[in-house]
């Protein structure tokens, strides 16, 4: 008869070994993602900065706002209509966590440089994560695993990648923890070896030795002034702050719902028109005086020219004009993740109360960012982190606000989401001309 100790044993040899391919996971996921985000930049320099250079123009002209994301549209199209995987899934349906076969790779990086590079409003997080999962997916073909293994090598380098947008393995652990929350006590060993990639791959950035490692821009806004203690005022305003961020993200993504369900029946049609109406939407903000570039993009280099504005009437000509451009993109079929637009929102939000009573920008950017990632996501502690890096060390103090902020903004898309569910929608089927 054999041992009872004999099982569990093998099961620690297993999982023993699950952690030390997670460990060499790390590094191609995060060098994966690396090049693919300065890929994305490089592509951005190229079509924003040096083609208006050598049409004579210090800024994109209009026929560049407008005809750009149009382009994009079609490099999408290619990657949906030709390529296994539908270019990723939608990003309505969140950040995405699972495990994505490696075929999928192609046609998951040529949807996100068409989306990303070419000025539609989405962000990088979720191609980044089905890339990482691209990584542990191919280490599963050498390293054959079970079910379970399968999944936590995929989430392995699903960390790791998105580790080197997020900062680090701190923002990542917290977003892939609280969206697997429902697996209860077998979540942290099967999040263990993704920590542990992502440790191992951040290495990359942060250098090894006297290797000073890869260039990486930090998460965080630059000039922040120092906030110093906390007040009733600024706990108040910011549940007033999270409370209009909820219902805005919210009422954005019931629009994009909208726009997703026609996109379900003749999805080429809809992209195209998408795409063509996030360039209108963006040169329509720069005639009323907003920047077009701050109305493109997923927000996150934009947010020190948001908190920056003075003007109330441009302020609100950007915050309404990015919310066109979120659910356009959205709905319409490009590929991204929901995060980053949901943070510039919720920023945007915030920044009225700069112009209109002064606060500090740093306090602005705290809560702005928590409510608006925890209205886009439904992620609360991941949110508070992240607002915490945004600001960094200096200016601590402003958490408190920012708790207040990212709570009243969950509760309420909590409450929004349970009397009004959103739809589902009908996948469309890309490998059909319609």
């Amino acid at each position: 008869m054999a041992s009872p100790a004999a099982p569990s044993s093998g099961a620690e040899r297993t999982y023993l070994r699950l952690v030390l391919i997670a460990a060499a996971i790390g590094v191609p996921a995060a060098l994966l993602a690396a090049l693919f985000l300065a890929l994305v930049h490089t592509f951005e320099d190229w079509l924003w900065t040096d083609l208006p250079r050598h049409l004579g123009s210090d800024t994109p002209p209009w026929y560049l706002v407008v005809g750009l994301p149009v382009v994009g549209a079609l490099f999408v199209y290619l990657a949906r209509r030709f390529l296994p995987g539908d270019g990723g899934h939608t990003p309505l349906a969140g950040i995405g966590a699972h495990a994505t076969p490696w075929q999928y790779g192609p046609g998951i990086a040529l949807a996100a440089l068409g989306t990303l590079a070419f000025g539609a409003v989405l962000g990088p997080e979720a191609p980044l994560i089905a890339l990482g999962s691209v990584v542990g997916m191919i280490a599963v073909a050498v390293f054959p695993a079970d079910e379970a293994g399968t999944q936590v090598l995929s989430t392995a380098g699903s960390f790791s990648a998105v580790s080197a947008l997020f900062g680090g393995p701190l923002v990542a652990g917290f977003l892939l923890l609280e969206g697997g929350i429902g697996l209860g006590p077998s979540l942290l060993p099967a999040l263990l070896p993704g920590l542990v990639a992502a440790a191992v791959g951040y290495v990359l950035f942060i250098g090894f030795g006297n290797w000073g490692g890869l260039s990486h821009q930090g998460l965080a806004v630059p000039g922040l002034p120092p906030y110093h203690g906390t007040h009733l005022g600024d706990l108040l305003l910011a549940l007033v702050v999270g409370v209009v961020t909820a219902v805005l993200v919210l009422a954005t993504r019931r629009v994009a719902w909208r726009v997703a369900d026609v996109a379900a029946r003749r999805w080429v049609l809809v992209l195209f028109g998408g795409g063509l109406a996030v360039g209108l939407v963006a040169e329509a903000a720069r005639l009323l005086g907003a920047g077009s570039q701050n109305v493109l993009f997923s927000g996150q280099s934009a947010l020190p020219a948001e908190i920056a504005e003075t003007s109330a009437a441009t302020l609100l000509v950007l915050v309404i004009a990015k919310a066109i451009g979120y659910a356009i993109s959205l709905g319409c079929g490009f590929r991204g993740g929901p995060v980053f637009p949901a943070i510039f929102l919720g920023v945007g939000v915030a920044s009225f109360s700069v112009i209109w009573f002064n606060t500090s920008t740093a306090w602005a950017v705290a809560i702005g960012a928590a409510a608006g990632m925890a209205a886009g996501t439904g992620l609360l502690f991941s949110s508070l982190l992240f607002a915490a890096l945004l600001v960094g060390a200096n200016d601590i103090d402003v958490i408190p606000a920012a708790v207040m902020a990212a709570a009243a903004a969950w509760i309420v898309a909590t409450a929004i989401k349970t009397r009004w569910p959103e739809p589902s929608i009908t996948a469309p089927e890309p490998a059909e001309s319609q």
